[in-house]
């Protein structure tokens, strides 16, 4: 019986032994890994996976003019500098009138001069009430009556496009809106019709010009609406809406692309959107099958 306790406490002694030896073995090797920092877990869950076409564009204007004299002249008057904003049919800049006033009335006396001509020619050739003329002399009579009218013709056209630089020698805008470029903004200097140019933008007219692939243009429709993020305002999210896809594909552009109207959903009065502002608008176009997403 004695003999029976002893093994029994030998085998309690030996599984304590061994225990520690091994608990020891565990510290040794578990405080040798590395310890690896930030680790995150994640959840793992179905989603629906939307299918969203983005094109991207920059603003434009519908509303956009230059104007220019259509001949040369003395800048008199400069109404308007960049910056400003004008009313439809204000007055921007006008030329010294009194040399185009002079040059109509100097094609008025040519225009007279050439039509008394041209009378006197006619009655001369009126091959009506001559007989007994030959041929060639019919025909002559009738060449000299032709060079006659195209003389007055072209009198007729010369006083004309003189009375037509008088009218442009005064300059208005055509539309409401911001000048943003004004090439001679002093009076008193000679200019010709390529020097002297105002722009003139209206900034409600504005809208983006997206560009699509041939791939995509055919799944856009007037009508549709897309959410739009301009580059300055990545916080900002405005709506759009295809209001024009062109037919032809675009010039100078790599690939077969199309140009793609976007009208904004905002008046821009306060001009917060300015030509030239690139960004994206997403339409979408539907929605995919649920698939799962780490998150």
């Amino acid at each position: 019986m004695i003999s029976f306790f002893k093994k029994k406490g030998f085998l309690i002694l030996a599984l304590m032994f061994f225990g520690a030896v091994g608990f020891y073995i565990y510290q040794r090797v578990a405080s040798s890994q590395p310890v690896v920092k930030g680790t995150k877990s994640y959840v793992v869950k179905k989603q629906l996976i939307k299918d969203i076409l983005t094109l991207s564009g920059e603003i434009e204007a519908t509303e956009k003019v230059t104007l220019r004299f259509q001949s040369s002249g003395m800048l008199t008057w400069v109404g308007v500098k960049e910056g400003d904003f004008v009313k439809k049919y204000q007055g921007v800049a006008s030329q010294d009138v009194r040399e185009l006033e002079r040059n109509l009335k100097k094609y008025l006396n040519t225009y007279m001069e050439t039509r008394w001509d041209f009378e006197t020619a006619r009655d001369t050739n009126d091959i009506k009430n001559i007989g007994g003329l030959t041929q060639d002399a019919r025909e002559a009579a009738l060449r000299a009556l032709d060079i006659a009218q195209f003389d007055l013709n072209n009198a007729v056209l010369d006083v004309e496009l003189k009375d037509i630089a008088l009218k442009y020698a005064y300059l208005y805008s055509p539309i409401e809106g911001i000048v943003t470029m004004v090439d001679s903004p002093y009076a008193g200097v000679y200019v010709t019709s390529t020097q002297a140019e105002f722009e003139i933008v209206n900034p409600k007219t504005i809208y983006l010009s997206a560009i699509a692939d041939q791939t995509d243009v055919v799944n856009l429709a007037l009508g549709m609406k897309g959410t739009i993020t301009f580059d300055p305002y990545p916080d900002d999210k405005i709506e759009g809406t295809v209001d024009q896809i062109g037919f032809t594909p675009k010039e100078d552009e790599t690939g077969t692309v199309y140009e793609v109207k976007i009208k904004l959903k905002d008046d821009n009065l306060s001009t917060r959107y300015r030509l030239g502002m690139t960004g994206d608008i997403d339409f979408e176009m539907g929605q995919g099958r649920k698939v799962l997403a780490i998150l």
